[in-house]
């Protein structure tokens, strides 16, 4: 173990050993148990959000520099600015050009900020590009890598001590979703447990490898860890795995709470997948059933219909991180589309124009 390594190792025990706080020692012996239990790390592959750095800066307009435009770190740091959940880079690039859109059309009134701000969505709409930098802050899509623990006894379900807002609110699925990461700041010093510091230091030399993945992709991991080799954890997210002959397959996207989990199965059996999947008449029924009971069970983690089982599932996710901040996307992560025009074009005045939307 190399030595900064075990100073910290070394420090995060002796500080939980002091710290007298219950909750923090159960969530530990939490983590803990399910090392014993769920002792295999399963790749679930990549995921990509948006973040931000305060440059300092607020660039030539007057009008900028009384205007908070910049939600970024500060201080040489990086915060979140929307969830790391997107599936492709793409996604993600979307979102910046949708976020930077939206501040011009309703956050500015100054024609000049209004200008530069619609400079960067006009390169967002035409080129690939995973950093834009406007009106002093940096904005970068960034990239985690997505693990699932399995054990004996299958993938890895939500812990006692997960954090799981509203697990009394409706099942409707329209309720807003709340990110635990939106807003933080990306730190590869953050102290956060015992295990989560072993799972930092297991994390800095992992690479993918085998031949399942493709030599790019390969390549692209062993110079990740050279480029990046610090590890940042974020909060545990949430998703869905099915069981079927004997095998475990993802299903569904990322999620910020177990309850969202549970209320994506029981809107998958009820609602969508009869229609996805072509059910037939006893299918449909089947599942209905299944939906059925599972929430009248309030809490539960599974739902078994026939001989498929499915399960929410935790998702750990990890950034890599180097000198100049998080990693962007690989070369090698794939894109299902390009870059494209979003919105209707604006005028500097922040007229809108739908005929060339």
């Amino acid at each position: 173990m190399p030595d900064d390594w075990k100073r910290r190792i070394d420090r995060l025990h002796e500080n939980l050993v002091k710290l007298d706080d219950p909750a923090a020692w159960v969530t530990e012996a939490d983590a803990v148990e399910a090392s014993y239990r769920y002792p295999d790390l399963l790749v679930r592959g990549p995921a990509f959000g948006l973040a931000a750095q305060n440059t300092g800066g607020h660039g030539e307009s007057p009008g900028a520099a009384a205007q908070p435009w910049c939600d970024g770190g500060e201080n040489g740091t990086w915060r979140l600015l929307r969830p790391v959940a997107s599936g492709t880079p793409q996604e993600a690039r979307d979102s910046l050009n949708s976020f930077l859109w939206f501040r011009a059309k309703d956050e500015t009134g100054d024609p000049r900020v209004r200008r530069r701000l619609l400079d960067a969505v006009g390169i967002l709409e035409n080129e690939p590009v995973n950093e834009v930098e406007v009106l002093g802050c940096r904005y970068r899509v960034v990239r985690a890598d997505g693990f699932a623990r399995r054990g004996d006894e299958g993938m890895e379900p939500p812990r006692p001590t997960d954090p799981d807002p509203g697990h009394d609110h409706a099942w409707e699925s329209d309720r807003r979703r709340r990110w635990p990461e939106v807003g933080l700041v990306i730190d590869p010093d953050r102290e956060e447990g015992l295990m989560a510091g072993a799972m930092k230091l297991g994390l800095r030399s992992f690479t993918y490898s085998g031949t399942l993945y493709p030599d790019q992709v390969r390549r692209d991991s062993e110079l990740a860890v050279e480029h990046y080799p610090e590890i940042a954890l974020l909060p545990v997210g949430f998703s869905l795995a099915e069981l079927a002959d004997g095998r475990w397959t993802p299903r569904g996207a990322l999620l910020p709470s177990p309850h969202d989990a549970r209320r994506a199965l029981f809107d998958g059996m009820n609602e969508f997948w009869p229609v996805m999947y072509r059910f037939n008449a006893a299918e449909r029924a089947a599942h209905a059933l299944a939906a059925a009971e599972f929430r009248a069970a309030g809490r539960a983690d599974e739902a078994r219909v026939g001989d498929t089982l499915y399960r929410v599932c935790r998702i750990e996710r990890a950034i890599r991180c180097g000198p100049d901040g998080p990693e962007t996307p690989r070369a090698s992560d794939l894109d299902s589309w390009g870059p494209m025009k979003l919105h209707p074009t604006m005028d500097d005045d922040g007229t809108l124009h739908y005929e060339e939307g």
